[in-house]
């Protein structure tokens, strides 16, 4: 059994800007709310959230997105070395952000499903367990 969720950013993106697959998110925070399940990201996923929506819509949104996320209360988990090696071992086998390498290795350390609609996570879903939002 999973111990919670991560969301990567593709996820998260998806539920701020209510684009398809946002009442799935909404569904998996309030499903693991109601059965106190962790919720995390990983640390470099926020980076990408954060420069996402500055370079899209300014720095006011993105302080409104980081609050929006604060209110979740989603664990951000930062990344040790060890973490390091093993998202760099993930880039160099498959065709996948280098980002979303960092998702796998927390999800995996945390005993987390990934949430994400991100199709490049076909390509490792034999490495982590995924909840698709699309």
């Amino acid at each position: 059994m999973t111990s919670g969720y991560l969301f990567d950013s593709h996820a998260l993106l998806a539920f701020f800007q209510n684009e398809v697959g946002a009442n799935i998110v909404f569904n998996i925070l309030q499903k693991s709310v109601k059965e106190h399940m962790d919720r995390f990201i990983c640390v470099i996923n926020l980076g990408e959230i954060i420069y996402i929506t500055k370079r899209m819509f300014g720095d006011q949104k993105k302080i409104e997105i980081l609050g929006r996320i604060h209110q979740l209360e989603l664990k951000v988990l930062a990344v040790p070395e060890v973490l390091v090696y093993q998202a760099a071992e993930i880039k160099a086998e498959y065709p996948i952000s280098y980002a979303d390498c960092f998702a796998i290795t927390c999800a995996k350390a945390q005993n987390a499903t990934i949430v994400t609609g991100d199709p490049k996570f076909k390509n490792v879903e034999h490495l982590v367990k995924i909840e698709w939002i699309r």
